[in-house]
């Protein structure tokens, strides 16, 4: 059976999970964040809470009793009345063909354990933020940054953040997908585009510049290299 846990105009979240310490987290954490929060156990209990409480976003699980998270979100795409559903799945399955099968059966992102409940919450501001602008405010915030999207401010706990145009374009792209690991061609690609030609060694430049501007002398560092790789946004980076 669902558990609600909805108040008022809160937005409401489906958390579709049955791992009973892992939810409490997630409830916990969430309605600190002001969200309003269902709790479905399996996919059948899933699919009646969607019907009876209409969530905003649905955080689902990929591994659940009777009918995989997988099924759950390829039943919903299917029906008009959830079709633009935002969803999140979260899943033990890390190998890149099994994110791909998550994505292409139509999550709208994809969470893979252990993560830390600010990275959840963060995925779920920006997924929301693309499918109802207009319930989510202008704010990113992550790991103690907030960054003002009208008026271009960013603060770091609460001390002005100053940025360049092009680092402030980089910390939003990360800021709207932290956890995640991208190439320099990546970031290239998102933040000075396709159709300009920048050197990929142009990308660290700009790191080092954002780390200088956000880091104090007693801040972690929250951008982490990943050799090889390329860059993500990580507070557990240190």
């Amino acid at each position: 059976m669902a558990d609600s846990g909805i108040a008022g105009s809160k937005l409401q979240i489906l958390v579709v999970e049955d791992e009973s310490a892992l939810v409490e987290i997630l409830r916990y954490n969430l309605e600190k964040e002001g969200f309003g929060v269902v709790v479905a156990a399996d996919g059948e209990a899933a699919l009646e809470a969607i019907a009876d409480h209409k969530p905003d976003l649905v955080v689902l699980d990929w591994m659940l009793p009777h009918v995989s998270g997988l099924e759950i979100c390829r039943r919903l795409r299917r029906r008009p009345e959830t079709r633009d559903l935002p969803i999140i799945m979260l899943t033990a399955r890390s190998e890149e063909a099994d994110r791909v099968r998550g994505l292409e059966v139509g999550a709208d992102d994809y969470i893979a354990k252990p993560f830390s409940p600010s990275e959840l919450i963060a995925r779920i501001r920006a997924v929301l933020r693309r499918a109802k602008p207009s319930t989510t405010g202008d704010l990113l915030t992550y790991a103690g940054v907030v960054m003002d999207l009208v008026s271009h401010r960013v603060l770091r706990d609460g001390r002005p953040v100053h940025l360049g145009p092009t680092e402030y374009r980089l910390l939003r792209f990360l800021m709207e997908r932290p956890g995640r690991v991208y190439s320099r061609e990546q970031l290239l690609d998102a933040v000075w585009g396709r159709d300009i030609y920048v050197e990929a060694r142009t990308v660290d430049v700009h790191i080092r510049r954002l780390r200088k501007a956000l880091n104090g002398p007693e801040d972690v560092d929250i951008i982490r290299t990943v050799r090889s790789a390329g860059y993500a946004l990580d507070e557990l980076s240190q």
